[in-house]
């Protein structure tokens, strides 16, 4: 039996037009920029935005990752 990788299911949704990427990208955005334009209001792009059981990851302005809330946020080496 042939597996599907995560990887693959979202270049399926993406590249088949059964999810619109750019509509649900802009909407996470919208949801997080208040909390995110605080961080930065206080002098950092990177910060952990907690909302609905969910850890949105927020580095250099960007949401790189989201974690179930019982996960814990690694922080990047660099």
């Amino acid at each position: 039996m042939i597996k599907v990788s995560d990887h693959a299911l979202v270049r399926f949704l993406e590249r088949s037009g059964a999810m619109q990427f750019n509509t649900l990208r802009a909407s996470i955005a919208a949801s997080l920029e208040r909390a995110a334009a605080a961080a930065e209001l206080l002098g950092s792009t990177n910060c952990v935005i907690v909302a609905d059981g969910l850890k949105y990851v927020i580095e250099d302005g960007i949401l790189v990752t989201v974690l179930d809330q019982d996960m814990r946020v690694r922080r990047r080496r660099r």
